[in-house]
């Protein structure tokens, strides 16, 4: 098996913990630190850079202290050549179930996610 699907695991491990425990430290190491985040779930879009993200992260309670089952889950990841990947991933926060599509890239020997784009669906 190719290697760095492992290595992809490994990071969207830190991305899912990161969103569980509400833990920016994790997530600063998992986003390019000029990564895209964005959502046209509600109108109009939403588009943050990674600091205003990391203060949303920051003042919400974690999944984790309320103690919300993790609904993590990896479906897919493509390599488009040796430095760029796309992986789609679902989890949920609070009544949000999310559909991330995120977008890596492979700098100074890390896979890091340069764009968030994301659906989420409102659980019953």
């Amino acid at each position: 098996m190719d290697p760095r699907y492992d290595q992809m695991t490994r990071v969207l491990q830190d991305y899912f913990d990161g969103l569980y425990h509400s833990d920016t430290k994790i997530l600063r190491r998992v986003f390019h630190p000029q990564a895209l985040y964005a959502c046209a779930t509600e109108q109009p879009l939403l588009r943050l850079d990674m600091e205003p993200y990391f203060a949303v992260v920051d003042k919400r309670p974690s999944p984790a202290s309320r103690g919300e089952k993790r609904n993590d889950r990896i479906l897919s990841i493509e390599f488009a050549g040796p430095v760029t990947a796309f992986a789609r991933v679902e989890c949920s926060i609070g009544e949000k179930f999310f559909t991330d599509l995120l977008t890596f890239v492979l700098i100074d020997g890390r896979w890091q996610i340069m764009a968030k784009v994301f659906h989420y669906d409102l659980r019953p």
